[in-house]
This record gives C-alpha cells, structure tokens and sequence, in this order.
C-alpha cells in the first residue's frame, strides 16, 4: 500500500465524510421508522407549534394535552428551536431535525478525535471514532432526538476544557474557558443526563502539574453550567407542569426505587451494554481492550472507565426501569465505550487484524441498524391523516386517536387532542366527557399505533388505515 493511500486510510475526515453521506440515505423521511417515532414526533411536534403556535422557548407544547394548551416541562428545547429557526427561513418540513442531529453529531465524533488525540496517540483517535460512528451512534444521530446532539455538545465542551487546563497559549485559553462554559450549558441543557461525562474532570483536578488557578476557574466554570441547568430542570420544569397542567417529562426516580427496579432485569440492562452500545463484536473488542489495559497496567483509561463508570450508575439507577425499556439511555456511555475498544485496538502491531476487525465492528453495526433507513408499508398511511381530517374538520379542531400512549398519529394528524386505547374509547362515558371538552372527531387506526373497533354512526372515511368519525351520537361495538 502505497504512503499515499495509507494517509488518507489514517484521515478521520474521510471516514465522517463516507458515514455522513451514507446517513443521508432516507434523510428526508418523516419520523415513522420503527425505532421510537413516537420519541421523534414529540420533539417534531414541539419545533412545529414554535412555528405555528407561540415561538417562546420557554414554553414548548406538544398535541397530546386535549383540551390544554400543551405547555409542559420537558428537556430545554433546543434541537426543537433550531429546526423551528431553519422552518422559518425555508417553510417546516419533518426532516430538518435529522439533518441538524447528523451534522452536530458528525461534529461531535470530530471533537472526540482531537480529544484523543491531544491526550492519547492518533492511532487511538481514530480507532475509537470509528467504532463510535459505528455503534449506536450510527442510526441516532440521524433521528429527530437530542440524544447524540446533547452528548456530542458535551464532548466539545470537555475537550474546550481540558485544553484550557493544558494549553499554555493564554489568549486561546480565555475562549476555551468560554467555550466549555457555553457548549456545557447546551449539552447538559438538552439533555441532563450527559453531564455525568464531567466527572472526568475530577482527572485534571487532581493532576498535581496543573495549577491551582486554572483547577479554581474550571470548578467555577462547572458551577456557572449547573446554573442554569438547575433552574431549569429542578424550578421551570415543575413549574410548567403545575402551571399548565400536563405531565410529560420523565424527571428520574430515587436510587433506591431505581435499585429495585433494576434488580431482577439485568439481563435486560447488561443487554444496552452488549447489544445495543457497540453490538457483540464491538463489545467484545471492550472487554478484551478491558483486560489488555488491566494486564498491561495503562492506568489512565482504567481510571477514566472507573470514573465514567460511578457516574453512569446514578443514571441507571435514576432511570431504573425505564433505562431497560429504552435503548438510547446507553448512549452518553457510548464514547466510553468506544475509547477503551478504540486503546486496545491500538496496542495491535498487525495493521491488517486492525482493519480486519474494525471491518467487523463496521458491518455488524450498520447491518444492524439499516431498517431504520426505511418506513415500512404499515407506518406510511398515516402521511396521509392530515389531507383527510382537513376536508371535514378545521384545523383547531380537538381529536381522539386509539394509539394508546404514543402521540405519532397526533403529529401526522397535525391536530391537538388526546390519544387513548380502544378499551378507554369504548368507555361512553370517557367519550362524553371529551365531548364536553370541545372533542369533534375520533380517529380509529387499523394497521399500526391501534386496532380496529366499529362506531356505527357518523363514519366520513374509512380506508385500510383507519376510519375517520364526527362526534354525534355515537354507538361503540
């Protein structure tokens, strides 16, 4: 091979170049691929009523409220203003979120190459970065969810840090400072849980060669992040849901309540490790990279994963079961993950098992999550909601849907209104009471989110997908 070809092989640019155009594949699909819609639609939801509704950040609403306004508390609605931002300039589309999550995301894989990098060898930058945009990293950075985005905003953070804390240039010292101030702020605010990443910080601040001025200035730093990171979650959050009278922001449980909750599913939580992280081989690669570094006595990694690895736990155990249940909660874990594969690989000296490896870990990995490029037949009627509530109801109209919990059929319907099973709906009574609340249509999925249930008066559609009723006198078989 010639040199050439071995340094554009060594190039990560090209790698976020080949996996940032492969992601576009489908990138202007609306929000209905398997893997949690309905997680999407509420952040879709909420960037659309920015546009059409009130643009105050500090109020996001979503349609799943009835009657309400839909204001609640929920994560700082970043993502969601941003793709209200572009909607203003270009007209709202469903697909402007994965464009901005796979863009910041990209970016934040960068950030974590010159991290490793500066700190470690280039070698390892660039076997972790792969293994990252390979991992589960692969198919949600390109998903309408704050997710990565929060955690690649927390990695250009730490690394603004640490660089402050390092870098003997003054003047770019200042603006690291302010950097690490400000993306912290983002990243924490757009999702809490990525902050536990700080914790190794703790690192530097017991790093006898470091100064005792910069280790103050990051302390204080750190104190000006959790700022308004606590006002926001721990004062408006409440807040908003006992000003508007709607519950929608999971807040956590107590350690002990997530302790019990975790026991007796840790098959189901080692799986997010295992499975859903960096799938098997990937995994694999860590805990071999695990026990070379134990063998090999390289401290300053094992101490990293120890440290990330407390921090971690009080996630679990204040997620509990909700941690299980959902697979997105492993990834502020993931670049650890990553790291600790991505050091062992390069311990290899064979070039060729390297790449044999990561080739693995590349086909494994995205193989896995190709059925997220895609909508299957069953999801795609609902496209078509809106055009058919819009020619026998005003768009202000409050609806009923049998989706049970999830409010993407609220989102395609481009209503406000509630969502319920059929067994509520079949309820008379639930019915009149949403019929005193201003409820003028019910919408009865068949395919997918509910099934179907017969109402024998006032039906004005009825295809494969769902029927369409006015609210009247209405007989529920």
């Amino acid at each position: 091979m010639s040199q050439s070809s071995k340094s554009l092989l060594s190039d990560i640019r090209i790698y976020l170049l080949l996996f940032f155009l492969v992601r576009l594949i489908g990138i202007t699909n609306p929000p209905l691929e398997t893997g949690h819609n309905w997680r999407q639609t509420t952040v879709t939801m909420v960037a659309r009523n920015f546009l059409e509704v009130d643009n105050n950040i500090l109020y996001p609403r979503i349609d799943i409220a009835g009657e309400k306004t839909g204001i609640t508390g929920m994560e700082f609605p970043l993502l969601n203003y941003l793709i209200y931002i572009i909607s203003e300039l270009f007209g709202y589309e469903h697909w402007y979120g994965r464009l901005i999550n796979l863009i910041i995301s990209s970016l934040g894989v960068f950030y974590f190459f010159k991290l490793i990098k500066r700190f470690f060898t280039e070698r390892t930058a660039l076997y972790a970065s792969i293994i990252l945009l390979a991992s589960i990293w692969f198919s949600f950075s390109r998903k309408i969810m704050p997710d990565t985005f929060a955690v690649s905003l927390v990695i250009i953070a730490f690394y603004q840090g640490l660089r402050y804390i390092y870098d003997n240039d003054s003047k770019s010292r200042k603006s690291r400072l302010f950097l690490l101030l400000l993306f912290g702020i983002l990243g924490m605010l757009s999702k809490l849980p990525c902050g536990y990443l700080f914790v190794l910080f703790l690192i530097p601040l017991f790093d006898s060669t470091v100064g005792l001025q910069r280790k103050l200035n990051l302390v204080l730093t750190g104190f000006f992040i959790a700022i308004p990171v606590g006002i926001w979650y721990f004062y408006w959050v409440p807040h908003l849901v006992a000003e508007f009278g709607f519950w929608h922001y999971f807040m956590g449980i107590s350690i002990s309540e997530g302790w019990s909750q975790v026991q007796g599913h840790w098959g189901e939580t080692m799986s997010r490790f295992y499975d859903d992280a960096l799938k098997f081989i990937g995994f694999s690669v860590f805990i071999a990279s695990l026990i070379a570094l134990v063998l090999k006595k390289r401290y300053l990694p094992l101490i990293m994963l120890g440290l990330a690895s407390l921090g971690f736990a009080v996630i679990i155990l204040k997620a509990g079961r909700t941690f299980y249940h959902h697979n997105y909660y492993i990834i502020p874990f993931v670049p650890i993950m990553a790291f600790i594969a991505g050091y062992g690989l390069s311990l290899i000296k064979k070039t060729w098992i390297v790449i044999s490896i990561l080739t693995a870990i590349i086909l494994e990995g995205t193989i896995n999550q190709a059925h997220d490029f895609r909508i299957k037949e069953k999801y795609s009627g609902l496209i078509q909601l809106e055009d058919d509530l819009d020619k026998f109801t005003n768009a202000e109209d409050l609806i009923l849907i049998n989706s049970g919990d999830y409010p993407t059929p609220m989102y395609f319907a481009h209503r406000s209104g509630w969502v319920a099973s059929n067994e509520r709906i079949q309820d008379v009574g639930y019915l009149d009471s949403l019929g005193n609340k201003g409820l003028k249509a019910i919408v009865i999925l068949k395919k997918t989110f509910g099934n179907e249930i017969a109402i024998e008066e006032n039906q004005i559609i009825d295809n494969e997908d769902y029927s369409i009723y006015l609210l009247g006198e209405t007989i529920i078989n």
